[in-house]
């Protein structure tokens, strides 16, 4: 199914984000330094704005396809209409990499057609202190970490440490899918945190990571995965979480910590 795409470039994005949110009453699906995108279903449409020094207004149209049968299909279609039709196989733009064709209308408007392959965390003009190729072989700082445990254990609640895994999502995984996981070393799977910490490794901060697992995953326990239900494990544990963190919180004003 395809979802039309539109692309404006802005001055501020703070003013622009205000703007489409009120307009669309919804906040952004994804929301960067210098880009945030809103996927609507009513209508279907994938509005982007960026501010990235470009003259504002519409920067490009198109389309965003749900399937790569989809996008090969079109491919007919853009070269008739333009013979000049680009092609970009695997391209990283706009924190995701896609298979994208691009072409010109009459009006000198750019039309991009393009089929997403999964999300990348790093994307941009590489800033003053940036890592573009940052080291992940330890990306949990173990200070912080004791100080998590430190914390745990002043709210009465002891947390355990585990390797963790993120998928995309939204669906849950599979029984083989787990499978796999399980052999890579991985002890829970979730559908964030990983790139938020690949992003700030690469800005040079450091990290401590606290999830709750809310539950077991699919072929581990033979019931189906309701998210309704990991929704209320999250409510139910929320005031034991928000007691860990407001005791992590302030050690950092405490002297027996050593940063």
């Amino acid at each position: 199914m395809k979802r039309f795409h539109v692309h404006v470039a802005v001055n501020n994005l703070e003013e622009g984000i205000a703007f489409y949110s009120k307009a669309f009453g919804n906040q952004p699906t994804v929301q960067k330094s210098d880009y945030a995108k809103w996927m609507l279903e009513d209508p279907r449409l994938n509005f982007a704005i960026s501010s990235r020094g470009g003259k504002p207004g519409v920067n490009h149209l198109g389309f965003q396809l749900d399937s790569d049968e989809e996008f090969k299909a079109m491919h007919a279609q853009l070269a008739a209409a333009d013979a000049g039709l680009v092609e970009e196989i695997g391209a990283n733009c706009c924190y995701a990499k896609s298979d994208k064709y691009w072409v010109t209308d009459p009006a000198g408007i750019a039309w991009e057609t393009y089929h997403s392959l999964g999300t990348i965390p790093l994307f941009g003009a590489e800033e003053p202190g940036d890592d573009r190729f940052p080291d992940m072989s330890n990306p949990y700082d173990a200070a912080l970490r004791a100080a998590l445990h430190q914390a745990g254990k002043r709210a009465g609640i002891s947390l355990v440490e585990g390797v963790y895994g993120w998928a995309l999502g939204p669906s849950y995984e599979t029984p083989a899918e787990v499978r796999m996981l399980e052999r890579f070393g991985l002890d829970a799977i979730g559908m964030s945190t990983v790139p938020e910490v690949i992003a700030a490794r690469a800005s040079g901060m450091r990290v401590a990571g606290m999830s709750c697992v809310t539950n077991l995953a699919c072929g581990i326990t033979t019931a189906p995965i309701d998210h309704e239900e990991v929704i209320a494990t999250t409510r139910e544990a929320a005031g034991r979480f928000e007691a860990v963190v407001l005791e992590w919180c302030a050690s950092f004003d405490r002297p027996r910590l050593a940063w």
